[in-house]
């Protein structure tokens, strides 16, 4: 049976994905499972090279993630939620100041319409905001760019920061290696990966491929079932998919969306950037957690890519996700309270 052209498309992604791997790697360079397929990926974009995701195999990507994330989730991470009160309290007033700065910055500076505008500045996650942006009247494929380019801006940064202001290493084993694992500590990660991938799409539960693993792979380690996170050949595996995922997002970039909508974006994560430090640099200064594992919380990137460098550096993996869950959770309430108050708008200039 001949292969469709979109097949075709994915295996030549995954090839040059694959490509970026191994140039990362012979070249010494930091994490080249996640930036490998990342900057090839971009490369190939840019010289309008067609590229495809594997939705089903990304999504697996993230259930690997949500299981280690869930292995974290034991009675001693609970004793902690007491002082992570203020940090998660101030989330909202982060997301609100994010706004209040973006909105302005897409409207008058770069002269995008209002829910463009808006959910281009909202750092939640990407496709949620391209589907409520949509649903809004917004420009989704400007949104999309610019979504993406704040998530791979952020994920190329935060190795810097790490290892140039908190001075940690980037290079430390991300786990136990699977020959080392009891096979029943193995049995559980697909297990529960899968199960908790379909338990959560049944409920419709948001980010069901990485919360619902998450949160029956916690269950497990709260009870003492489960006592490790996947083998580190399982975490690789998932940072390559992560990479694909976030360098798949510029596939037909043309010059002059990267004139308008890239350059845009990047204007954008400069101010993200600045209040992402200001929040750190504050919560920090208050005693009220460790510097990285701040630093990791309120990086407005994605809960999977954060997770990753959580993993990588040693940082507390519960703490980190636990905040952009609060992040996502308070984006996802707000964002169709939005696209209605749009909609609205639309209909009443028309009238």
């Amino acid at each position: 049976m001949p292969l469709t052209s979109a097949a075709l498309i994915r295996i030549k992604t995954l090839v040059i994905a694959m490509a970026g791997v191994l140039a990362f790697h012979l070249a010494g360079l930091p994490l080249p499972f996640l930036f490998g397929p990342m900057a090839a990926l971009l490369i190939a974009a840019l010289t309008r090279v067609p590229l495809k995701g594997v939705n089903v195999v990304s999504n697996a990507a993230r259930a690997i993630l949500g299981v280690a994330i869930g292995a974290s989730i034991t009675p001693a991470l609970l004793d902690q939620v007491s002082s992570m009160a203020i940090t998660l309290s101030a989330m909202p007033i982060f997301i609100a100041i994010c706004a209040v700065v973006g909105v302005p910055y897409f409207r008058n500076f770069c002269k995008f319409d209002n829910a463009t505008a808006y959910y281009s500045a909202i750092p939640g996650g990407l496709q949620d905001m391209v589907l409520f942006g949509k649903e809004a009247g917004g420009q989704v494929r400007t949104i999309s760019l610019i979504q993406a380019t704040r998530l791979f801006m952020f994920v190329i940064v935060a190795p810097f920061v790490l290892t140039h202001v908190y001075g940690v290493s980037l290079h430390n084993p991300v786990g136990i290696a699977a020959s080392e694992l009891p096979l029943n500590e193995l049995l559980l990660v697909p297990i529960l990966g899968g199960l908790g991938w379909y338990l959560g799409n049944k409920i419709n539960l948001f980010g069901a491929p990485m919360i619902g693993p998450m949160l029956l792979a916690g269950a497990a380690a709260f009870t003492d079932v489960l006592h490790a996170r996947p083998p580190q050949e399982a975490i690789l595996f998932a940072q390559v998919f992560v990479g694909i995922g976030i360098g798949v997002h510029y596939s037909g970039v043309t010059l002059a969306e990267l004139k308008r909508d890239v350059l845009a974006g990047m204007g954008y994560v400069v101010l993200l950037g600045l209040i992402c430090a200001a929040f750190v640099i504050t919560l920090t200064m208050l005693g009220l957690g460790d510097p990285v594992s701040i630093f990791l919380a309120y990086a407005p990137a994605g809960q999977a890519e954060m997770a990753v460098f959580a993993i990588v550096v040693g940082a507390d993996l519960g703490y980190v996700v636990t905040h952009h869950i609060v992040r996502i959770v308070l984006v996802i309430i707000g964002s169709p309270l939005a696209a209605s108050a749009f909609k609205r708008r639309r209909a009443n200039v028309k009238a």
